[in-house]
């Protein structure tokens, strides 16, 4: 499937953390500027996936959080996204009505998670969703969190029904679902993770959902631009060190395993922004400083080229 018929553009994308102080109050200025360094390096970002406690926020929150990010994000050339969790239709709608309504247009949801969704529930949540909004374009981030997976065979009917799915985020199921996301349903612009970027890029045109974006740009930014060129050696020895690194990673945290958010505010301390807490939204508890510390040693001494200027 060629660039042209793809609806969404090649792009990577990135997530926004959200900054809690110790009372679980945002720290406005602190997004504010995290914001604005992510734009330093990327111009497709988003709020409230699973990494930006996107499920965890209440409506004020989440309408104050919106506001400051529509603010932060207004310029030529940049693309803001806002994440869409809720645990039915109603809530997603109302979410969706407001982000809407400030001046967003494109959005990230998933399906429902309380109950595993039928077929023909998977339509409905589409239909009520998307429809609604003809104008506003749609990424699905498919994840096991949800209940169900979506693969390329049931992304079909979506396509055929909704002009305005125009994309995916899949960073899971390796060679076999990246390929077949490209090759099946190339009309969508399917994110892929840097474990599974290469696998989809031999079949056809994709994006790059960055992991690490915020702790080395410059990897991050060098993986895409050989994708581009179809420099396939280069990118398989970059996939290798990001493999590499978050396996080290992963061993000097002892294998300790948290939700999304932990590990995404820890890449962007690790990345140079120290202003930014580590805490998470109750229940969710995020690394420790000494957490911290012990990953900061590691890249120093063994990643230092892999960490921004």
């Amino acid at each position: 499937m060629s660039a042209s018929t793809t609806r969404y553009p090649q792009a990577i994308l990135v997530s926004c953390e959200i900054p809690w102080d110790e009372n679980e109050d945002l720290l406005e200025d602190v997004f504010r500027r995290s914001v604005q360094v992510t734009l330093q390096h990327f111009n497709h970002l988003y709020v409230f996936g699973t990494a930006g406690e996107g499920y965890a926020v209440n409506q004020g929150q989440f309408r104050h959080i919106v506001d400051i990010f529509y603010e932060e994000t207004r310029g030529d050339d940049i693309h803001p996204m806002v994440g869409l969790i809720g645990m039915s239709t109603p809530i997603v709608l109302e979410k969706l009505q407001y982000a809407y309504d400030r001046g967003f247009r494109a959005f990230q949801i998933s399906l429902p998670a309380w109950g595993r969704l039928t077929d023909a529930e998977v339509m409905t949540f589409f239909r009520d969703v998307c429809g609604a909004f003809p104008a506003a374009q749609f990424l699905h981030y498919n994840l096991p969190r949800a209940g169900r997976v979506l693969e390329a065979r049931h992304y079909r009917p979506l396509v055929d029904a909704l002009p305005n799915l125009v994309a995916t985020k899949n960073t899971g199921g390796g060679h076999q679902r990246a390929a077949e996301l490209v090759s099946q349903v190339g009309e969508l612009q399917h994110f892929l993770g840097e474990g599974n970027f290469l696998q989809g890029c031999l079949y056809s045109e994709c994006s790059l959902l960055a992991t690490f974006g915020s702790l080395s740009p410059h990897k991050v930014k060098a993986y895409f631009a050989a994708a581009r060129e179809g420099d396939f050696p280069t990118m398989l020895a970059l996939q290798r060190g990001f493999h590499d690194l978050l396996a080290d990673l992963f061993q000097a945290l002892a294998g300790e395993s948290k939700i999304d958010g932990a590990y995404d505010k820890l890449w962007v301390r690790l990345g140079g922004f120290e202003q930014m807490p580590l805490r998470l939204l109750s229940p969710y508890h995020g690394f420790s400083e000494t957490q911290f510390h012990t990953c900061r040693q590691l890249l120093e001494s063994k990643y230092a080229d892999w960490l921004p200027d």
